[in-house]
């Protein structure tokens, strides 16, 4: 567990959990297999194409990043992880990557048409604030497209796994405050403070993202594994409430979705879209 005042930040646990070389591998072999259903809807929505100057924010292991080259865009990667960018320059080395904050970007005004993050929003400490840069930094008519997880009010594993560690887990085990992590899915939660940035026209997509796993216990080691929120709350358990957590998702996967012996298991997600008043 974090030992001082300055660790226990929420801003502070993300770097620390996305900069582990482990976690960033185990997200983008397993966990971002749902995520990269969501890639075209957000390649689509910002109207990606040739020449269109791109910044992938929050790029993450560069499977958006990828998508948006495969359109011909002129794609800039920025992420705060070194382990996650490690991975995003060697899967798309035609792209430029930078290290960088997305609540100061170093970008001057007007320098992109498009904006794409997925699944950053939660990372964010400030997700207003990073809203306004990425306003200040699109042209005129520029186009942003993110996306973020559904939360438990829908069938879906992340449910399955956070509802899990709530019955059976540690209650002294918890996450420093931060933004919830499905907040900015909430059309009113996201709309008005994207108006206030200077958006307009935003609009929602719903994407059923899956997981197909041949172990009903997969999405605990998912999240155990390739995530910060979930890791941090599910690898520092002992190890009987670790297990009563992975019997718990276990026996909502076989409860929901049958004996097997494979299993689509539902990790739905939104894709919100909004353009420069």
């Amino acid at each position: 567990m974090p030992d001082n005042q300055e660790q226990d930040t929420f801003a502070a646990l993300e770097r620390r959990e996305w900069a582990k070389c482990d976690v960033a591998q185990s997200y983008a072999e397993v966990f971002a297999k749902a995520a990269d259903m969501v890639v075209p809807h957000l390649v689509a929505a910002v109207c990606a194409g040739p020449d269109t100057r791109v910044l992938d924010l929050c790029c993450g292991h560069g499977n958006v990043s990828a998508g948006l080259f495969n359109t011909g865009a002129r794609v800039t990667g920025l992420d705060f992880s070194p382990a996650m960018l490690e991975m995003a320059r060697l899967a798309v080395p035609q792209a430029q990557f930078v290290e960088g904050d997305a609540v100061a970007l170093s970008f001057e005004d007007n320098t992109f048409d498009a904006v794409t993050i997925g699944f950053g929003m939660p990372n964010m400490p400030d997700p207003p604030k990073v809203l306004a840069e990425v306003r200040r930094v699109l042209r005129d008519g520029g186009r942003l497209a993110y996306s973020v997880w559904c939360g438990p009010e829908v069938d879906t594993a992340l449910g399955y796994v956070f509802g899990a560690i709530e019955e059976h887990g540690l209650p002294e085990i918890a996450l420093p405050p931060g933004p919830g992590a499905n907040d900015y899915a909430d059309p009113t939660i996201a709309f008005p403070v994207l108006a206030k940035a200077g958006f307009s026209d935003c609009h929602q997509t719903f994407v059923a993202s899956k997981w197909q796993v041949s172990d009903p216990g997969a999405p605990f080691d998912f999240f155990l594994e390739g995530t910060a929120r979930g890791g941090a709350l599910l690898r520092p358990q002992p190890t009987t409430n670790s297990a009563a957590i992975r019997a718990a998702v276990v026996a909502k996967v076989l409860a929901k979705h049958g004996a097997g012996p494979e299993w689509d298991v539902p990790i739905p997600s939104v894709v919100t879209s909004a353009v420069v008043a």
